[in-house]
């Protein structure tokens, strides 16, 4: 599990990285707003676990909550937001900006590690989530491709695929379904075709 660290006090940042270092965490730290939205628009590795200070500078926590809000991902990143702003409206402020959650300064590192582990949590659920939309739409793709006309062989009941190939019927359904053939045979055709098996 990666954690992005945006704070700019340097003992502050220290600190948090060597806590959640001795947790097993993956770390990667910022001193000011700039680094840490740089470092969340990345393609890869990016983190899954972003712990913000409000008042740092070149831009705020606030802005960043609200702009990565705004970062299309398949997995939203779980934002913390950790500051000494203790009112009651701060608080709603960082929770309507896009955090997550909300602790503040001076913090007990028991109740860090509680909230990195629910953190952590929600992380693990929306990743599992997307890939079971993700499976789930990839068996409506074989639905949908099994939906309509197909065109098939009044012969040998081969059927023609888009690309103008001819596909034997059962390879073409297990091709683009989850079904799965085994043969047998139907008590008619064994009428007809062992009738001395039957006599």
């Amino acid at each position: 599990m990666k954690i992005l660290i945006a704070e700019d006090d340097y003992t502050t940042r220290l600190m948090l990285q060597v806590i959640f270092e001795n947790w097993k965490y993956t770390v990667t730290t910022a001193e000011d707003g700039n680094e840490a939205w740089d470092i969340l628009q990345r393609p890869d590795k990016q983190p899954q676990i972003a712990v913000i200070d409000w008042g740092m500078p070149k831009m705020d926590g606030l802005e960043l909550c609200q702009k990565t809000r705004g970062l299309e991902r398949e997995n939203p990143i779980y934002m913390i937001m950790l500051t000494g702003r203790n009112t009651t409206d701060d608080i709603v402020d960082g929770l309507d900006a896009g955090a997550d959650d909300y602790i503040t300064k001076p913090f007990n590192e028991n109740e860090l590690r509680a909230r990195i582990r629910v953190a952590e949590r929600m992380v693990r659920i929306q990743e599992s989530l997307t890939s079971t939309v993700a499976e789930l739409s990839q068996a409506l793709e074989h639905v949908d491709i099994l939906q309509g006309i197909l065109p098939i062989c009044m012969h040998c009941h081969s059927i023609r695929s888009d690309d103008e190939a001819w596909h034997r019927l059962e390879k073409y359904i297990e091709n683009h379904s989850m079904a799965q053939f085994s043969h047998s045979i139907c008590p008619e055709c064994i009428r007809k075709h062992y009738p001395e098996d039957i006599s």
